[in-house]
């Protein structure tokens, strides 16, 4: 299992387009992602439930990746969540 946390620094949060960026990333990888906020947990696969999450600016999320190809995942959602968002 690999865990990483991330601050939200998109001004708008988590919304559509990120969540929909988050989910395609997700679903390359033959493991199983979860997002963590407040208790909550949603699948980074799901869009609907990335976004039933209300992540907001500033929120600190914790990103939980298990499975076969749990490194590349890894390695993957970390750059779209540091640099990916952005561009």
């Amino acid at each position: 299992m690999k865990t990483f946390d991330y601050e939200v620094r998109e001004r708008f949060g988590i919304h559509a387009r990120p969540a929909v960026m988050l989910a395609m990333e997700s679903q390359k990888y033959d493991c199983r992602i979860k997002i963590f906020l407040d208790g909550k947990t949603a699948d980074a696969s799901d869009v609907v439930a990335i976004m039933g999450l209300n992540i907001k600016f500033g929120d600190v999320i914790r990103i939980e990746i298990t499975g076969a190809d749990e490194d590349m995942a890894y390695h993957g959602l970390k750059d779209l969540f540091f640099h990916g968002f952005s561009r």
